[in-house]
């Protein structure tokens, strides 16, 4: 069996630290795939968040940034709770 990961180019992603442990990750069956430079059509999380911050959290002051996490937290498992997702897995710490 084999796994495939679509990742952006995050400088996480992109780390030396990263590069140095994709042939092991390999043998065991764990491919990394690059997305292009500024191809967020083609990075589903990318449309996600386009839609949070557009339709959700657009024009809202939060105090701190754990209200903003909360903000989030709150439109994320309305927004999926009301498309039939579970949501039981999510965990913001």
């Amino acid at each position: 069996m084999i796994t495939v990961i679509g990742q952006d180019n995050s400088s996480t992603h992109t780390s030396k630290a990263v590069q140095l442990k994709i042939p092991e990750w390999e043998r065991k069956g764990l491919f990394l795939f690059q997305l292009p430079t500024y191809c967020s059509e083609m990075n589903p999380i990318e449309l996600e968040w386009l839609h949070l911050k557009r339709d959700h959290l657009s024009g809202q002051m939060f105090d701190s940034e754990d209200y903003l996490l909360w903000g989030i937290e709150d439109t994320l498992f309305s927004r999926y709770d009301s498309l039939g997702f579970d949501t039981s897995y999510f965990e913001f710490s």
